[in-house]
Parts: structure tokens; sequence; C-alpha cells
């Protein structure tokens, strides 16, 4: 991307750039976009990135004029893997970077798609905003409110774009259910229940890796970047998802996620305590991170409220994954996508308290009339494609993405609640003054 552009660009997202004649900021934006080649490099060749990320980026790559040209990995096998694959897949040169510094220094990339440990992706986050590259970053954002504050000021510093990878936000349905409860017709939520069930004994686990991986092969002082030094572990490098603090496990992996949508659907920023527990009850493999969990929320403000209620384990997948939006007239249910009266207020139960039935009318969300923000409908419903391309979108245009770094902070906070409940036992409570997780009386710490 040349300076004249990214020059232009950052003066037009300020409302400053002088116009052509005739031309709006934004046409001229969009023209010079159309004419440059927007290069990005992918930091941790990942399996998310390997199986999801980079296969939505091609799918939109070629009409967005956007190419990968490069991968960074402190991992050598990794690191070469991922030249060899996006060799393959792009058709083109790729090159290898051994780490963060190496692929900023050379100044070849204009953004970076950041697939990465859990507890990195903030800190990686810090890095491409002081390299003015914009990001896509994959969830959780972060696992500390420390991480999560300076990420976010970095970001806003340099005026990237940024995207965080909560899909959904992207979803059609999810579209039409946002739409849907913002048009008033559900009326207040007053209860969300989430569920995330799988009976996976090998997920997370990844023993041939771990087998495999000396230390020799890595960089061990630069993966732990800002945790507390401890000697060479290769589980904690390649199944970093089963320890504390190098991931928060089902809070951050699958809760994020979900508890998302509750942030958005009612414009509210985090809950305002949690409750939560749970154990290592079936998986005795050595893990700190618990495979089987629930977490209760209270969300609202002043005398408005609702509760959530999440629960996840890894021994039993009965239920499965669960969306259900409750009000006194029914529910909205993210799982069959449908708004039933199933539950509401009936008349035998109103009117011996002088009130009247309150049912919602049948809606299928997969039917409603929805405008996701996007140029094309390159994956049908492919949620990740559609994300992918948002941001892409937005790389040329200078909007606001559909899951901006606000979204990730936010469900950051939710995270860190939760993963503060589980670990202390304490009632968890945030200091909006502050900026903290507070545990009972005390700031929460890993």
């Amino acid at each position: 991307m040349s300076n004249s552009r990214r020059d232009f660009l950052k003066k037009a997202s300020l409302g400053t750039a002088s116009l052509a004649i005739g031309m709006s900021a934004k046409s001229y934006a969009n023209i010079i976009g159309a004419n440059d080649r927007v290069r990005v490099g992918i930091v941790g060749f990942s399996n998310r990135a390997k199986d999801a990320l980079i296969p939505a980026f091609q799918a939109n790559a070629k009409n967005m004029n956007f190419e990968i040209i490069g991968v960074s990995d402190i991992w050598s096998r990794r690191r070469e893997e991922g030249v060899a694959h996006l060799s393959q897949k792009t058709g083109n040169k790729i090159n290898g970077y051994r780490n963060n510094e190496e692929l900023y220094d050379k100044n070849e990339v204009d953004a970076v798609i950041i697939s990465t440990a859990d507890f990195q992706h903030a800190l990686h986050l810090v890095e491409a905003a002081k390299a003015k590259k914009d990001a896509y970053v994959e969830k959780p954002f972060a696992e500390t409110m420390e991480d999560a504050r300076i990420a976010k000021k970095e970001a806003a510093k340099a005026g990237i774009i940024v995207q965080i990878g909560s899909q959904r936000r992207s979803g059609k349905n999810y579209h039409a259910a946002y739409d849907y409860i913002k048009s008033g017709k559900f009326g207040d939520i007053v209860m969300v229940e989430m569920t995330w069930n799988v009976n996976q004994p090998g997920r997370w686990r990844l023993p041939e890796l771990v087998a495999s991986i000396k230390e020799s092969d890595t960089d061990w002082k630069r993966f732990l970047m800002n945790r507390p030094f401890e000697a060479w572990d290769p589980r904690k490098y390649c199944e970093y998802r089963l320890f504390w603090p190098y991931s928060s496990g089902i809070p951050g992996q699958w809760m994020s996620h979900q508890i998302d949508t509750v942030h958005w659907f009612t414009g509210l920023g985090h809950p305002r305590s949690v409750a939560a527990n749970g154990g290592i009850y079936m998986w005795k493999d050595g893990r700190k991170n618990f495979d089987t969990m629930t977490a209760v929320f209270d969300y609202g403000t002043g005398d408005k409220g609702f509760q959530v209620v999440y629960s996840s384990r890894f021994s039993n997948s009965a239920g499965g994954t669960k969306e259900i939006y409750y009000s006194n007239g029914g529910e909205l249910n993210l799982d069959t996508n449908k708004v039933t009266p199933n539950g509401g207020l009936r008349e035998n139960n109103a009117k011996p308290m002088g009130m009247k039935s309150n049912l919602l009318e049948e809606y299928n969300l997969s039917n409603a009339e929805v405008q996701v923000v996007t140029a094309a409908n390159t994956g049908a419903d492919d949620m990740t494609t559609l994300h992918m391309l948002n941001w892409m979108e937005c790389v040329r245009s200078r909007k606001t993405p559909n899951a901006p770094v606000e979204v990730g902070y936010n469900h950051s906070i939710a995270n860190i609640m939760t993963t503060a409940a589980l670990r202390t036992g304490q009632f968890v409570t945030f200091d909006e003054k502050t900026q903290e997780v507070m545990a009972g009386s005390k700031v929460f710490k890993y």
C-alpha cells in the first residue's frame, strides 16, 4: 500500500482531507482502494487459520484485490507448513517470518490476520497497532484486563481497522434476531439460556505435536510474552487451551461467542455480576482448565435487568449448542432460528390477575429480509466468510466493521469475570472507574 494512499486514508478518516472536484471522501477512498492490492500477513499458522480464516480470506481475495504474502510463526514446523500450504493455495511466493518483529521490520504487509494462542491475541494486536497495520483478530480478545486495556488503547491510537473474530455479528440469522429484538416486538428480555456441550476426549489435545516439538524448534520466551516465566513445557505450548493463564478454556473459546450476542442485542457492555463454579470431573489428564462449568450472570441498568445462565461440558454432548432468549411473551431460539410463543403468558394465568395474555406471533428468522453489511454474499450462510469480507471492505472504506475492538474488549470483561468466579469462588463484579474485575473486594489477577 503506497504511503500516499495511507496518508490520504488517515486524513480522510479524520475528516480533514482535501477532496477531488465533485467527489466525496468516500468515493475517492474507494477508487484509490480499488487500484491498490492489500498485502496481508498471517500471524500464527494455527489450525483455525488453516481450516477457517485462510479459506474465508481466499473466497474474497480476488474480488477485493487482497493477497496473502507471508506467514509469521515462531515454531519452525508451523512456519514451514504455513509457507507450503499458502504457496499451494494462493499460487504466490510466500515469505516465512521467524517472528513478528521480522514481519513488521520488513514492512512488506498492510494488514494481518492474528490467530495465535488465546492469551497472545491482544498483545499481538498491540504489535500490529504500533506498526500501523489493520488486523483481523481471533477471539478471545484478551484473558486479562491489563492486556485488554492496552490493546484497546493502542488500536484506537493507531486508527487501524480491527475486526474481532466474533463472526456471529456477520450472520444473517443473528442480524435478523437483532432487528427483531430492537423492533420492540419481542418485549423485554427476562432470561437467556446458553449451552455448549461436547463429548470429545481429544478436544484441545494434540499428542502428536506435543511428542514432536522441541524447545530448540521455537522461541519459548517469545511464546510466554508477559506471562510469568516457567520452564519449557510442550503441553502448554501446543495444548495451551487446557492451561491457565495461557487460556481460560471454555469461557474464552466458546462462551465469548455466545455472550457477545447478549451485548449486541441489548447494547449492554458487560454483566453487573457473575457467580460460577465447575471442575475437572472427567478428563483428569493434568489440565488446569475445567471440563465442566456453569456461570450465572446478572445484566441490566437501574431496576431493569435479566439473567443469563451459561453451561458447558466436555463429557456428554446432549443439548449441544443452544442460545435461547426469553421474554414474557415467548422465546427467540437461535438453534431453530424461530420466534415462538413457547412459555408466553396465557389467558388462564393472566385473567385472574386482571391481565391479558401475552403471546408472540410465530416468526422465522431465516425468512427475514436481512441486509448484512457486505458488498457481496460469497459464502451463502458461512458467517466466517462474510465476517472476513466485512473486514476487507472496511480496510478499504475505513468504516467501522461489524465487530470492532470494543466488541472484543466487552466480551473479555464477561470472560474474565467468569474466570475470576471459577478460580476464586467469589461473587464477581466490575469496577467501572478502574476497569478492573473484582473478586469480592480484591482485583482479580492471574
